[in-house]
């Protein structure tokens, strides 16, 4: 595995990095996109056009998000979406679906400006 979407994401889902990603290995759940670590061809152009910084390398990523490796990959697999390898985005591989950590983080509340 290259990156990780990691806990920024979760109720934001800005979508720029599923935009940028040559291979469309982000995926949408829920409350958050996941990338498919088979998948991913290591190029960073989705690191580098998230606007929350949700995006780590796997090499970079903190102790306090180390979870969320676990999070991605798990995501595709029987107990979630039992997707496996779907070789790229695409409408059908769209779900409100999340990894059991995901769904249970506690939710975003918008600030009122």
């Amino acid at each position: 595995m290259a990156y990780i979407i990691t806990e920024p994401c979760i109720d934001v889902k800005d979508g720029d990095c599923t935009v940028a990603c040559p291979v469309d290995c982000i995926y949408e759940g829920g409350r958050m996109f996941y990338i498919h670590p088979d998948e991913c061809i290591n190029c960073g152009l989705c690191l580098s056009i998230c606007p929350v910084d949700a995006i780590v390398w796997d090499a970079e990523l903190p102790a306090s998000m180390k979870l969320f490796e676990a999070v991605n990959s798990d995501f595709f697999s029987d107990a979630i979406t039992g997707w496996g390898s779907p070789g790229g985005w695409d409408a059908a591989h769209t779900t409100q679906l999340d990894h059991p950590a995901v769904a249970a983080w506690r939710p975003r509340h918008s600030v009122a400006s």
